[in-house]
């Protein structure tokens, strides 16, 4: 009886004991929620680039292998070149025949223009002869009425008289003929100024045409240097799984590169947990990891829309059989400057944490 009596004691101290520690712990967690707020729905990020090539090509050597820590401007692989040796050498002598298209057309106008100067001066001398036939034209005329009056009162010879008519007429003929050279010449002129404006625009168009071979140059210098396809940044490969032979294209995503020295968390917060959060806010993180060591960080942002709105499918709540959710808001943190380096390093991107910050 005496036993039964001391077994009923220690249960109801147990029971007891436990209750206490339920109303600490209880409490602890109560005064803890005012001040905190927690989520383990949250994970490591960092930025992931990936590897993309420019051009097109057979791989000619890897010089990287999976997991590999890479510096800015390490060669990762190469496609092979020949090709693009090939045209870089066809845009090289395309941009040389344009240039030697531009001396020729400048050399035709050179020509052209001591044509229409040769023609211009012929017409303008034609211009004077005219002129001075003309004159001749006037005295003839004037002279061969004065015959006619004196052959009229037979003061003159017929011979006299026909002297004088054949004086005007050689004039009107050397006026005509003089009027016709004129026209000749300025026919002329006008071809050489023509030619000389089509020359011009042959200059013209040949110099479109080196501009053009020359943006055909460039690209093919730019086409070379992309069969080297270098790390863009410090950090550290994913799995290359990329072979000698194998055949590239442009935008393919080869594999990663991860920026190990830039991490941060993004932490899903329910949309409940948000009243009292703000901006700079300090924030305690464990990670899954490293058990018992505390990281430091802080809020750095809201993201602008809940998770559920980014998603591929959104939710349509316009529906007969809506039921409320709580959605949750993501939200980024920045680790310190006060945290221990080598640990730092050491996390990657999608490791899990449990984040607490800190709303006083």
């Amino acid at each position: 009886m005496e036993e039964k009596k001391k077994a009923n004691k220690k249960f109801i101290f147990i029971i007891g004991a436990l209750i206490l520690v339920g109303i600490v712990y209880g409490g602890y967690k109560f005064i803890h929620s005012l001040s905190h707020e927690e989520t383990d729905d949250a994970q490591i990020e960092a930025k992931m680039n990936p590897i993309i090539p420019h051009v097109s090509g057979y791989v000619e050597k890897v010089y990287v292998s999976d997991n590999q820590k890479v510096k800015k401007g390490d060669t990762l692989l190469i496609i092979d070149s020949r090709d693009y040796k090939v045209q870089l050498q066809q845009a090289r002598a395309n941009l040389l025949a344009s240039e030697s298209q531009v001396g020729v057309a400048k050399a035709s106008i050179g020509s052209y223009q001591a044509n229409a100067a040769a023609s211009n001066s012929q017409y303008k001398s034609a211009g004077g002869n005219i002129k001075s036939a003309e004159i001749k034209l006037w005295r003839a005329t004037q002279d061969f009425k004065r015959y006619e009056n004196l052959f009229a009162n037979h003061s003159i010879t017929e011979q006299q008289y026909e002297q004088a008519l054949a004086a005007k007429q050689e004039a009107e003929q050397q006026l005509e003929i003089l009027k016709n050279q004129e026209k000749a010449s300025a026919s002329q002129r006008n071809a050489a100024v023509s030619q000389t404006e089509i020359s011009e625009n042959q200059v013209s168009v040949a110099e479109a045409n080196v501009e053009s071979a020359k943006a055909a140059l460039d690209a093919a210098l730019l086409n070379m240097d992309y069969t080297v396809i270098t790390a863009p940044i410090d950090g550290q490969l994913s799995s290359v799984d990329i072979q000698p032979g194998q055949f590239i294209q442009p935008g393919q995503s080869l594999f990663y590169l991860v920026n190990t020295n830039d991490k941060w968390i993004i932490a899903n917060f329910k949309e409940t947990q948000l009243e009292k959060m703000r901006v700079g806010q300090k924030v305690g993180i464990e990670v899954d990891a490293y058990p018992g060591y505390e990281f430091e960080g802080k809020i750095t942002a809201f993201s602008p829309a809940t998770g559920a709105r980014f998603s591929l499918l959104p939710p349509d709540n316009a529906t007969g059989n809506f039921v409320k959710t709580v959605q949750r808001l993501p939200v980024k943190i920045e680790f310190s400057d006060k945290n221990d380096k080598e640990k730092l390093e050491r996390l990657r991107s999608g490791m899990n944490v449990l984040v607490d910050v800190h709303l006083k």
